[in-house]
C-alpha cells in the first residue's frame, strides 16, 4: 500500500473517529441543556457549569465534524456552477475549494497561535478551566480539517479522487456496511 494511501486511510478513520466523539459531545450538550432547565424550573436552582460545559460541547462538535464535512466534500456549498461545467473544469473548482479550505485552516491555526498563548493560561468562569483546553478541541479539529485539505489538494493535484477515503461504503439497500 502507498504511503500516501496509508495517510489518506488513517486521516479517514480519524475523521471518522471525531463524528462518533462530536456526536457524544451532542448527547452530552442535549442532556445538560435538558438538566439545566429541570434544575431552574423545579428546584429553582441555576447550574453556570452547565452551560459552560454545553458550550464547550457544542464548539466541540462543530470543530470535530467539520473535517469529515471537508474531506466528503459536504461543506455548504453553491453546486449550480460546477454542475453545469465539464469534469475537467469542475475537478479545477473542487481543487480551488480545496485550496481555500486549506487557506482558511491556515489563518484559524495562525489565530490560534496568536490567541492561546496570552488567553490560554485564563480560567472559564464557571468551571475554572483553562482556556488552552476549553478550545482544545477547536485547535485538534483545525489541524485536522487542514490536514484534510491538504490531502485533498496533494489528491487532486496527483490526478486521483480526493473524496474517495471519506466516502462510507453501503449495501444494496444504501444502509453504511
Amino acid at each position: 500500500m502507498a504511503t500516501g494511501t496509508w495517510g489518506r486511510a488513517y486521516l479517514a478513520r480519524l475523521v471518522r473517529f471525531g463524528v462518533v466523539l462530536g456526536m457524544a459531545l451532542l448527547a452530552l450538550m442535549a442532556s445538560l441543556v435538558v438538566l439545566q432547565v429541570a434544575a431552574r424550573n423545579f428546584f429553582d436552582l441555576g447550574l453556570p457549569w452547565a452551560d459552560e460545559l454545553a458550550r464547550f460541547s457544542g464548539i466541540g462538535l462543530v470543530f470535530l465534524a467539520v473535517p469529515c464535512l471537508a474531506g466528503r466534500q459536504v461543506l455548504v456549498s453553491v453546486s449550480m456552477l460546477p454542475d453545469a461545467v465539464g469534469p475537467g473544469l469542475r475537478r479545477g473548482l473542487v481543487l480551488l475549494a480545496d485550496l481555500a479550505t486549506l487557506a482558511f485552516a491556515a489563518l484559524m491555526l495562525w489565530s490560534f497561535a496568536e490567541f492561546l498563548p496570552r488567553a490560554g493560561k485564563f480560567l472559564t468562569p464557571a468551571m475554572r478551566m483553562p482556556n488552552w483546553a476549553y478550545y482544545s478541541l477547536a485547535l485538534t479539529g483545525t489541524i485536522v480539517l487542514a490536514l484534510i485539505a491538504a490531502t485533498r489538494v496533494a489528491a487532486a493535484l496527483a490526478g486521483r479522487d480526493p473524496t474517495e477515503p471519506y466516502h462510507e461504503r453501503r449495501d444494496e439497500t444504501g444502509l453504511p456496511v
